[in-house]
């Protein structure tokens, strides 16, 4: 069977001809539009002989390939003795300093585009001309060459060549990949409880081409049972590419730890985890500039052999696989993982990478929709993610920081400035009194300034990089274009609002409802798995994430043996915000009560940090005998892993941690075994009253009537679920959870218990615990 190989000509050429440095420096964002422009002026000024935009398609078959080589042609003149390919190119250089040597890459697009358009038109000679518009001057310079179809034929088949290589290469790759797809069996004895049902849904929904969302509990081996389905359905055609998409890092982890299963038990497969360009850099700074990175200077004479040897000699292609070739190869580490990415079968990334407007990789998704699949895991944390990623905001103070750095040396730019500056000042005062004011219209005012600001600002940035106040200027432009980026989104899905914060304020697009935009996002793909192990209830996920009616859900069973948890309701106290104060002894006293039940370590998760140390100081007091420690404000990662070093299944003492629900250790961590015996749960989630949690509940209760459900009680009872989730992670765990609070036992509330929490015990009095710990323990 021939190999189908798809490749426009500018990344034909691209790819084999690259070379010289990688350079990030700030160019100009709207120079893109700039020669967007100049495109349009020149063809639009161009005689009836000049033809614009002429798409050219080249399928034919070579060395056992069925290429198909395309791409679009500035424009096309009919002259009486000639045909001439067109070729446009802006610049920012002095005409005088560009020749017919100037970019031999420019030549060979054109020369490719000439070689296609005369094949497809019988011509034995063709011309190629090279337009240059200087953005500047707007001056134009063109120079043509006259060239035979058979002196085109010969460049484009020795590209073609050099593109061989790498075509045989992957050709050989998939083959094997196919073969041992074809031979791989799930690599576990038994499927796990629930396992092969999830198992069969993924495979079925990628096939239908439709969306699945999952409620799959801890213990039926998710990530195997969402990439097994859809590594088979890569192996009959169903796919190109799977895209493992995350919200942590530790999630991360699982899915390399899942295709490294899988490859132990036959499989020939790549993926490539991507790592955030700050936290993969080898320098200080991320600024790729030549002059001051090695690994940027002359990344692309070296990239595509470093490539090459990474794909030859690995499959799991982590973090420090790409910085160890990265360093041997003195290439950028962060560009070439993404360049990477395009040879993999597999893709291990943040959320971001696939749905973020700003940052999403554009290589995949910008021609339309491609034929990958997206499994999207712990798929809660996308919600919240989606209004952030889909929202922008603005500061009061960073234009007047900002002007007063820049006041002296471009007045043009510190005027515009002052106008940002007073824009917000009388938005300022719509809030009277208040703290906030929630705009009636989207605020289309601003918009004009920010465009300003961002043209004015372009060819000073581009000119005084070692200025100060570079810095400060040139973050606030990608700022305001990302302002500029949301708003082409809103709609009646988004609010305006303005906000004081601390001494600033500040003005925001904020979207309230991202289903639709995570809807389009996900189109970008054939299919979509959304899976957690709490997405309770699952219809408003299925709603809020930007699914359809016919999409498929499914609800599994906790594969654990009900006997090995015992769930306590404290329904005798209140955490309300304002019987918060009277409850600091009772939930203490409640503590001490199931902690002493056994020796061992537990996890007492609470609503708020104010709330935890309250109630800390009184238990220090009242029970000095055990062992605390307690999660604080923005931990660095050593501080979060030492924090969980001290979960030792070899305890000598009774260890109890205090940290905040929703918080970093409350969902994704792996205590299994003795390392937690259980986890006391204080009130249920709610979020913290605020402007933007109202905006979301007076939306939904137009929309559906279920504002303090969407808003507040769904997303706050889904942390209880991951708080308590931390305790039964393997089939040989024990543990007890207690939830303390009187709402649990309310009707909403108990409609979200999952089936395997019932029947739980009603506890009223905190005497009542050693009984019920007693005979549990030691059953």
């Amino acid at each position: 069977m021939e190999h189908e190989i798809r490749v426009s000509v500018r990344n034909l050429v691209e790819f084999v001809m690259r070379s010289g440095d990688l350079d990030t420096r700030f160019m100009g964002k709207s120079r893109a539009l700039e020669g967007t422009k100049a495109h349009q002026k020149l063809q639009k000024s161009s005689d009836e002989n000049y033809t614009p935009e002429v798409t050219v398609k080249h399928q034919f078959e070579y060395e056992g390939f069925k290429f198909t080589i395309e791409g679009r042609v500035d424009g096309v003149i009919e002259d009486v003795e000639d045909i001439i390919i067109d070729e446009i190119k802006t610049t920012t250089k002095e005409l005088k300093l560009i020749d017919e040597n100037y970019n031999p890459i420019h030549w060979a697009q054109g020369k490719c585009y000439g070689y296609i358009y005369a094949t497809q038109n019988n011509l034995d000679k063709i011309s190629i001309q090279l337009t240059y518009f200087q953005l500047d001057t707007e001056e134009i310079k063109r120079i043509k060459k006259d060239y035979s179809i058979e002196e085109l034929r010969q460049f484009f088949y020795q590209l073609l060549d050099k593109y061989l290589y790498w075509a045989k290469f992957v050709k050989g790759w998939v083959n094997k990949r196919n073969n041992s797809i074809l031979s791989l069996e799930f690599p576990f004895k038994n499927y796990r409880k629930g396992q092969r049902k999830l198992a069969v849904a993924v495979y079925k929904t990628i096939v239908d081409e439709k969306n699945l969302f999952a409620q799959a509990p801890t213990g039926i081996g998710k990530t195997i049972s969402t990439v097994f389905p859809s590594v088979k359905a890569m192996g009959e055609g169903y796919t190109s590419k799977i895209f493992y998409l995350t919200a942590k890092t530790i999630t991360r982890q699982v899915a390399e730890e899942t295709f490294c299963i899988l490859n132990d038990n036959g499989l020939k497969f790549k993926t490539i985890t991507l790592t955030a360009k700050d936290k993969i850099c080898f320098k200080e700074e991320s600024n790729c500039n030549p002059e001051k990175c090695e690994y940027a200077k002359g990344h692309f004479d070296r990239v595509n052999d470093a490539i090459l040897d990474i794909l030859k000699n690995e499959n799991l292609i982590t973090r420090e696989i790409v910085e160890r070739y990265a360093k041997k190869h003195r290439v950028c580490p962060f560009e070439f993982s993404l360049d990477i990415a395009i040879w993999t079968d597999g893709v291990i990334c943040d959320y971001n990478y696939a749905f973020d407007p700003r940052v999403y990789l554009r290589r995949f998704f910008d021609e339309g929709d491609g034929d990958y699949i997206f499994l999207v895991d712990e798929a809660h944390n996308l919600v919240d993610r989606g209004r952030e990623m889909f929202s922008a905001e603005l500061y009061k103070k960073t234009f007047l920081d900002v002007r007063r750095k820049i006041k002296d040396k471009n007045k043009y730019i510190a005027k515009i400035l002052s106008k940002l500056n007073s824009y917000m000042l009388k938005l300022k005062k719509k809030c009277d009194n208040k703290d906030y004011y929630i705009l009636d219209d989207e605020p289309e005012g601003i918009y004009g300034y920010l465009r300003q600001l961002i043209t004015e600002s372009e060819d000073w940035l581009a000119k005084n990089q070692d200025v100060d106040g570079y810095e400060e200027l040139l973050q606030l432009y990608f700022d305001a274009h990302a302002f500029l980026r949301i708003a082409e989104f809103y709609d009646e899905r988004y609010v305006a609002y303005v906000e004081k914060v601390n001494k600033d304020f500040k003005l925001k697009l904020f979207c309230h409802d991202p289903s639709y935009l995570l809807g389009e996002a996900v189109k970008r793909g054939n299919s979509a798995i959304f899976f957690s192990a709490t997405l309770t209830p699952i219809k408003y996920f299925r709603d809020v994430l930007g699914g359809k009616e016919d999409d498929h859900i499914m609800r599994l069973p906790s594969p654990f043996d009900r006997k090995n948890l015992c769930l306590m309701i404290a329904s005798n106290i209140s955490t309300r915000y304002k019987d918060r104060e009277n409850s600091y002894l009772n939930i203490a006293e409640y503590i001490n009560e199931v902690v002493k039940g056994k020796s061992g370590n537990y996890m007492v998760f609470f609503p708020s940090y104010k709330y935890m140390t309250s109630v800390i100081e009184i238990f220090k007091e009242r029970y000095p005998n055990f062992s605390l420690i307690e999660q604080a404000p923005s931990m660095t990662e050593e501080e979060r892993e030492e924090f969980l070093r001290q979960f030792k299944p070899d305890y000598k003492e009774t260890l109890v941690g205090f940290a905040v629900l929703g918080g970093i250790f409350s969902e994704g961590i792996d205590l299994k075994g003795e390392r937690l015996s259980g986890a006391i749960i204080v009130g249920v989630g709610l979020p913290q009253l605020c402007l933007e949690r109202d905006i979301i509940r007076d939306y939904f209760n137009d929309v559906n009537g279920k504002g303090f459900q969407y808003s507040y009680m769904y997303p706050g009872m889904n942390k209880v679920l991951q708080g308590a989730g931390r305790v039964i992670r393997s089939e040989k765990d024990k543990g007890v959870v207690l939830l303390i609070d009187d709402r649990f036992c309310y009707s909403s509330y108990e409609r979200l218990f999952p089936r395997e929490w019932f029947p739980y015990i009603g506890i009223k009095n905190k005497k009542d615990i050693p009984y019920y710990l007693n005979k549990f323990w030691n059953r």
